[in-house]
């Protein structure tokens, strides 16, 4: 891979403040482009850059809309109606090596990267500052391996071959050299990065969190417990129950958080750091992707573009809170209005919920687990759904719930491939699994020099 792919990305002698005001209002980063890196020497700096890795997150191509919504529309709860001329290629898997969505993605998760990489490369030794302040940086630097880890698992899991037949993984760049030229790894080696990463990002945050008194809180930041939640979905993809097990037990025990009761479930979606949130990006009216975010493709009233099944909806008891607050039939379509309802795209991106953490919490006890354990996590979903609770729980049961409770929130393709169960296609869409993996970028494999093979099933 040769990083200058990532002329949008990256890097700066003078770097302004993020910020985010009570109102979470989202001060954009300036990060310069074609200037080559000088090392960060003040907390101020560092904090910005950890603000910078936060931007590039909510961009449209990645969490503020797109990548969300890749794994909707390849699902059985959501598809792309057309509307609006968004996600044909991906939904009817006709994309090229020159793809925009593919393209785009790619460039943007790379350039997150690449500003964690720069925080990582980062001598706490030559921060400016007292001995708190040095603690604190190596706590950002911490965050950033823990995101690092996180932005690989995306990447691997998109352009990755492991459920399209191959052994190719991605490129993994350890440290920020736009001049660097590096292959793509096997899917065992990227694994091994992606856990080392969250496990050295995770031990420089508990060491250095006392920096902070009893360390920094708020779900729009990475804390320890969102760092944990997240390696609590990535060993969930690699089917080590053990370790979620011991995560979510972690993050239950804190007390931090709770599953968000029926009574406040639409204002959850409508109001910023609910106490179900364990990460969010925030975004407010300076960072809003207006039209391009990702509720605007779910509402009616705007693209209306990403609608669920019918098959999920029928699922819905009729007195389920989530059917009744969030969603919308219209013309034999279902729309998912609740999940960021407002239509200036300022709502804040869920990344991930303490729902979330306790059903993978379901599975990995069902998994070798409790089964006592698993009904009680299970009946603290269906409870504050305004449901009865159940006397049992299977994995059919926690299939369909992650479906009810998660739909929208892009993990349902990832769910059925790593189950093994079906992923339905449109009618006329090609049937080859090499399709499953995104393609690698034209704009990557043409490069003079690279090392970086592309997919099979596509045209470069």
């Amino acid at each position: 891979m040769k990083i200058n792919i990532l002329k949008a990305a990256v890097v700066a002698v003078g770097v302004s403040i993020a910020t985010v005001s009570c109102s979470d209002d989202f001060v954009e980063t300036k990060f310069y482009q074609d200037v080559e890196q000088a090392p960060l020497t003040s907390l101020t700096e560092v904090q910005s850059f950890v603000r910078g890795m936060y931007t590039s997150m909510r961009a449209p191509s990645y969490y503020g809309r797109d990548y969300g919504l890749f794994a909707e529309i390849r699902s059985d709860e959501m598809y792309s109606n057309g509307a609006a001329g968004y996600y044909n290629t991906v939904n009817n898997y006709s994309m090229t090596s020159a793809d925009a969505y593919a393209r785009d993605t790619y460039r943007q998760i790379y350039t997150a990267v690449a500003k964690a990489n720069i925080l990582i490369g980062t001598d706490p030794n030559g921060i400016k500052g007292t001995v708190d302040e040095k603690e604190a940086v190596k706590y950002h630097i911490g965050q950033a391996y823990a995101m690092r880890a996180f932005f690989f698992f995306d990447l691997l899991k998109l352009y990755g071959q492991k459920y399209s037949g191959g052994t190719l993984g991605i490129v993994t760049p350890l440290k920020y050299d736009p001049k660097a030229m590096q292959a793509r790894g096997t899917i065992a080696e990227n694994e091994a990065q992606i856990e080392s990463d969250f496990n050295a990002g995770l031990a420089m945050m508990e060491a250095n969190s006392s920096s902070f008194g009893e360390g920094p809180s708020g779900s729009v930041d990475v804390t320890i417990n969102a760092v944990k939640a997240l390696m609590s979905r990535y060993y969930l993809y690699k089917g080590d129950y053990a370790k979620v097990r011991t995560l979510v037990n972690d993050i239950v025990a804190s007390n931090e958080f709770n599953v968000i009761p029926a009574s406040s479930y639409v204002s959850s979606w409508k109001f910023p750091q609910q106490n179900n949130s364990v990460f969010e990006l925030a975004v407010g009216v300076a960072g809003s992707n207006s039209t391009d975010s990702w509720g605007y493709m779910f509402n009616y009233n705007g693209y209306s573009n990403t609608v669920m099944s019918e098959d999920l909806f029928a699922e819905y008891a009729p007195n389920d809170v989530r059917k009744n607050a969030s969603m919308i039939q219209f013309d034999e379509e279902y729309y998912l209005n609740g999940k960021y309802p407002n239509l200036e795209g300022t709502d804040n991106i869920k990344i991930v919920r303490y729902e979330e953490v306790i059903l993978n919490g379901v599975e990995a006890e069902l998994n070798g687990g409790s089964a006592a354990k698993a009904l009680q996590y299970y009946n603290m979903i269906l409870v504050n759904r305004g449901l009865p609770a159940a006397g049992t729980v299977t994995m059919a049961d926690l299939k369909l719930e992650r479906a009810k409770e998660l739909v929208g929130e892009g993990l349902r393709l990832w769910d059925l491939l790593r189950w093994g169960d079906p992923v339905p296609r449109p009618s006329g869409a090609s049937t080859s699994p090499l399709l499953t993996s995104f393609p690698i970028p034209r704009v990557e494999t043409d490069i003079a020099g690279t090392l970086v093979k592309p997919n099979p099933g596509y045209d470069n």
